[in-house]
């Protein structure tokens, strides 16, 4: 399996101008306040992002008192309909827009809908922290969460011994935790994961993403996949490989470089029309979030941050100016 176009733009953009770790770029700028900024923003989509957006919110409402802002995060299916029907201003999302809902907003507003990529996130392959299991292939993940295993092994993958594990492990059968149909981590792992393909009906789906690590905490022998961001002292995450090769742990260098195979860019996707200005209070919080005040929130929440390079690129090509 090549590495995507998505990962290669990772390495590209969030290295440009920094080491491999988790420091911020210095690049990235202070924010600084500016005056006549009021109003109410709403916020509707990802569960992933959802902390991360209430973070935002709440440090720059610090500094512009008088604005309201609504976060509410169901899921990134959410956020299209919530940006068509104008119930949002912005739509954060933990995977790229499909077609037909690009279609979807097109139709409606005779343009494309604007988006930023706000941090990296390394989606993470959970077990209970009491799990021997060292390293899964993709090729493996599919094969324990998938019914149609496009992958391509042929045998399906049903214990904790057919993964290799021994003693009290050899039997039990795994026990999977996943996300809904309206996450856009659903979407990511069954992209990447498991190749396109369908879920196993076994799959016990959760409607977020503590609540997955919630349950893989209290089930011994269960498996399922949540933001690295989420990860608790309960639970461990599994380094991947794409192949039968060298397993990457969920880190911030392993996630820049693309050696870790589910990594992923967040988004906000938002209403721009070309060639007009963008409303001020949206530009204003959009330029809190590439401060350094922002992106340092995005390693607080457990996420990557991503480089000034990256931020100034975006926020051009949504019209904003320093």
């Amino acid at each position: 399996m090549r590495k995507s176009y998505f990962l290669a733009c990772i390495a590209v953009l969030v290295l440009a101008g920094t080491a491999l770790a988790v420091d911020l770029d210095p690049k990235l700028q202070a924010y600084q306040t500016v005056s006549g900024i009021s109003g109410n923003l709403k916020s509707v989509g990802s569960d992933t992002l959802n902390n991360l957006m209430a973070l935002w919110s709440e440090g720059f409402r610090a500094k512009y008192p008088s604005v309201k802002i609504s976060v509410e995060g169901k899921g990134s299916s959410t956020a299209p309909p919530a940006l068509i029907e104008g119930t949002a201003q912005f739509g954060p999302m933990s995977r790229a827009m499909k077609s037909k809902e690009i279609d979807d907003f097109e139709k409606k507003f005779g343009y494309k809908p604007s988006l930023i990529r706000v941090g990296v996130d390394s989606l993470a392959v959970f077990v209970n922290k009491d799990n021997p299991i060292k390293c899964l292939t993709l090729k493996q993940l599919d094969a324990i969460f998938s019914k149609t295993r496009k992958g391509g092994l042929e045998k399906e993958i049903k214990t904790w011994g057919d993964l290799g594990l021994t003693g009290e492990w050899a039997d039990k059968p795994i026990s999977l935790y996943g996300r809904n149909s309206a996450s856009g981590t659903y979407g990511f792992f069954k992209d990447v994961a498991l190749f396109h393909g369908d879920y196993k009906d076994t799959v016990k789906e959760q409607p977020g993403s503590s609540a997955v690590v919630q349950a893989i905490a209290t089930d011994k022998y269960a498996i399922g996949y949540s933001g690295i961001g989420y990860k608790t002292a309960d639970v461990k995450a599994v380094p991947l490989a794409i192949k039968e090769q060298k397993c990457y742990e969920a880190t911030a260098d392993n996630a820049y470089s693309g050696d870790y195979p589910l990594a992923r860019f967040l988004f906000i996707y938002f209403n721009h029309k070309p060639q007009e200005p963008l409303n001020p209070l949206m530009a204003e919080f959009i330029k809190y979030i590439f401060s350094k005040e922002g992106q340092q929130i995005v390693i607080k929440d457990g996420f990557y941050p991503v480089s000034g390079t990256l931020a100034a690129e975006d926020m051009k090509k949504a019209g904003i100016t320093k």
